[in-house]
């Protein structure tokens, strides 16, 4: 079917009216930033391994605390920053854009005086003309910055959200500059009506503790799991519907095995079998055929592309097709494999293990004697998802 009336968005948060589970974290998030409100600086982080639906929450709380909670929201994608000026440069730069809709926009406009200017080849937009002297100000007097911001949109509070951090964590101004600000931050008068959420892999937090220890104690943490399974039933049925599709209960279940609850990896699958599907009945052929698909662009996208030639290769193949016969795994012990492997596979097998453990897609499992894990659940969902390619394609064959 038409690709650009899929429902599914792979690559970008999952609009609202797609969003499904999480409720037991949207709660508490929307409480963390409704608690702003009333004078308390709140500081949380978002944690979670890759593809795990960390941006779309994040999205949907500021969507709730925009719509019940009289709040104004800010989501700031941060990669290629990668110095404190960057941010701020990104920060205000956001602030100025996202206010553009909203009633209180000449107030907001007021706040950033002569440094507006409109730019644009196929319409008008306008950023922040920023020098590096404005950067240093803006980064020194954050706190009254913020605050007169907030006054300016009439707002009860304001919910920041600092997505995607990779480039800024490694740095020990951006750590130290977090550290002072929200100390600053906690002891002003007035109080500011502010919730800082930072999103990100758990390794970037881990990062930033490295540079200042004290962040450890700071950050309220929310480590977010993979979708249960009766979510991601939930994900695809209702994603579907919202395009007037359907899809029967044993061809869903397909779709959630392979999904394994990441997010990421529903949108894809979703996308190519509703690319695959000929009407609105999604069936058997455009959920194999979308299998099949996904799996080429998963591997591209998020896999390391050492790590994406390598488990391509042709003396591979039946390994992957027997260590993943049953579906995804998270760990496996390497007896357990062995024995259904020939003599000439086994000594491939030992080869493809090490290759693996050399580029971080597996490490050895300490609590199994002989043991592997995948320490990212891509890698796992992926080599099921490419022995399941092997299998289609022979049979096909």
């Amino acid at each position: 079917m038409d690709p650009g009336l899929s429902p599914f968005r792979p690559g970008l948060p999952a609009p609202v009216e797609c969003f499904v589970g999480r409720h037991h974290e949207i709660e508490r998030l929307y409480q963390m930033a409704r608690a702003s409100t009333r004078g308390r600086l709140m500081v949380g982080f978002i944690a979670g391994e890759r593809g795990i639906g960390k941006s779309s929450l994040a999205s949907f709380v500021r969507s709730r605390c925009e719509r019940e909670g009289a709040m104004a929201g800010c989501h700031v994608f941060l990669g290629g920053a990668q110095n404190l000026h960057e941010m701020m440069r990104k920060i205000f730069d956001q602030l100025l854009k996202e206010s553009i809709d909203q009633p209180w926009h000449k107030k907001a406009a007021e706040f950033f005086g002569n440094r507006i200017r409109k730019v644009g080849l196929f319409g008008i937009t306008v950023e922040l003309d920023l020098q590096e002297q404005d950067l240093s100000a803006l980064a020194k007097s954050f706190g009254p910055s913020i605050q007169e911001f907030i006054k300016k949109t009439g707002k009860q509070g304001l919910l920041l959200i600092l997505d995607d951090i990779n480039g800024l964590a490694g740095s020990a101004q951006v750590a130290h500059w977090i550290k002072s600000t929200i100390d600053e931050l906690s002891i002003s008068q007035p109080e500011v009506r502010l919730c800082v959420l930072i999103v990100g892999l758990e390794e970037r937090r881990q990062a930033l503790i490295q540079h200042q220890e004290s962040l450890a104690r700071v950050f309220s943490m929310l480590n977010m799991e993979a979708w249960s399974r009766d979510e991601t039933r939930e994900f695809y049925t209702k994603t579907f519907a919202s395009a007037g599709a359907r899809i029967s209960t044993k061809d869903l279940e397909s779709l959630v095995e392979y999904t394994g609850g990441l997010p990421v990896f529903a949108h894809e699958l979703g996308d190519s079998a509703w690319r695959m599907a000929k009407t609105l009945e999604i069936d058997k052929n455009a959920v194999i055929g979308g299998i099949v698909d996904a799996t080429e662009i998963i591997g591209r996208k998020l896999l390391d592309q050492q790590v994406f030639d390598a488990i391509r290769s042709e003396k591979y193949r039946s390994i992957l097709k027997k260590m993943m016969r049953h579906g995804p795994v998270d760990h496996f012990r390497r007896s357990e494999v062995a024995k259904d492997l020939t003599k000439e596979e086994i000594k491939v097998f030992d080869n493809f293990l090490q290759r693996m453990r050399k580029l971080g897609a597996l490490t050895q499992d300490p609590t199994i004697r002989g043991g592997y894990q995948f320490p990212n659940r891509l890698y796992s969902l992926y080599f099921s998802f490419y022995s399941h390619k092997i299998s289609s394609q022979n049979h096909n064959s």
